[in-house]
């Protein structure tokens, strides 16, 4: 679950025919109870100066000389450095974190290594340019940087929610079957070795209804859990879904294009999967997202049922994760995940015309 700031790259060709498509929600925003965060501030990460000497030298190797280091990336949930550096030569992005630290994190950054290596050229993704391991534990990766970069703002432009449900269909395009390359990484079907089984906890008593928010409707428990039973077979299929793609993982270019970072978690699955937390949250500032999602390449062909259980399953998942103890690796960590839970509610509620 990363996201960072501040990327650029070269820009993909794409079609600049496709015209923004708005469609306002007929009630207007939803009352969303949970506060949304920042998500340029979420994350507290160490500084160029933060880092050791050695590996500040390192980097400076990589990058031809002497580095101007732009501010740390405020957006995401973990702890390890991430800022756009300059050299010699074009910007880069670098991450970079000490294993002995941090193995989970340490790990992502391997993986996402291997996947942005192994992704199409074209999926809009800024691509890796190096990777350095140190024997001290120390994983450091420079990424192209892209133009510009900033996240889309909050709530959606309908410029900007277009431009990245384009980027969508393009990602969709060429991972909608896994390439020799993904093949030889390893990716496994969706919620492999787990079960979105939160609802039904919560309905059957295994979890209590009491880690909840006041506002959530345990009224529509058993309605929930009966959706969320039929959530893998809805989203099954054999595309390469990015599976963490939220707001705060996309970034816009000077020309408006955008790109999908932070490749850390793939999976196979159904190719509209990767829209379901992404329309929610655009629901949340007042588009219409049954309209967007049933009338992107993705989304034709869907039925309600299908997607119902895909909400239903992200929903529960992220409210009880979010009402876990806070986590003291990621101060935000539980808002975010509960409203993400609500925002997928709230659509899945519109859906169904049920109130709360």
């Amino acid at each position: 679950m990363l996201a960072v700031t501040g990327w650029t790259c070269q820009v993909l060709v794409r079609n600049p025919s496709r015209r923004p498509m708005y469609f306002p929600h007929p009630d207007g925003m939803p009352n969303i109870i949970t506060p949304r965060l920042q998500y340029s501030a979420t994350a507290v990460r160490p500084r160029w100066d933060d880092l050791p000497q050695d590996i500040r030298q390192l980097i400076s190797r990589r990058l031809g000389g002497v580095v101007d280091a732009g501010p740390s990336a405020g957006s995401g949930f973990t702890s390890g450095f991430a800022a756009v550096l300059r050299g010699v030569g074009e910007p880069e992005f670098v991450k970079a974190v000490n294993a002995n630290d941090n193995a989970v994190i340490a790990a992502c950054y391997q993986r996402e290594a291997l996947i942005n290596q192994a992704l199409p050229i074209e999926v809009p993704a800024p691509r890796l340019r190096w990777t350095e391991e140190t024997e001290d534990g120390w994983i450091v990766l420079g990424f192209d940087a892209i133009h510009g970069g900033h996240m889309p703002a909050a709530p959606w432009k309908p410029d900007e929610l277009a431009s990245t449900l384009d980027a969508c269909t393009t990602k969709a395009e060429a991972l909608s079957t896994s390439s020799a390359a993904l093949q030889k990484v390893g990716l496994k079907p969706i919620g492999d070795g787990s079960d979105f089984a939160d609802w039904r906890d919560l309905a059957g008593g295994a979890t209590s209804p009491s880690i909840l928010p006041e506002w959530v409707p345990t009224n529509r428990l058993d309605a929930l859990a009966e959706l969320e039973t039929h959530w893998r077979q809805a989203v099954a299929g054999h595309a390469v879904l990015h599976h963490d793609l939220r707001q705060d993982n996309v970034l816009l270019d000077t020309n408006g294009s955008a790109w999908i970072c932070d490749w850390n978690w793939p999976c196979l699955g159904a190719s509209w999967f990767d829209l379901v937390l992404l329309l929610a949250t655009a629901h949340a500032d007042g588009h219409d997202a049954t309209p967007l999602f049933g009338s992107h390449p993705t989304g034709r062909g869907v039925d309600d049922e299908q997607l119902d259980s895909a909400l239903a399953a992200l929903s529960g998942f992220f409210l009880v994760s979010g009402a876990q103890p806070p986590a003291d690796w990621s101060p935000y960590i539980r808002q975010h995940q509960t409203w993400c839970g609500e925002v997928a509610l709230r659509w899945l509620s519109d859906r169904r015309s049920w109130t709360f």
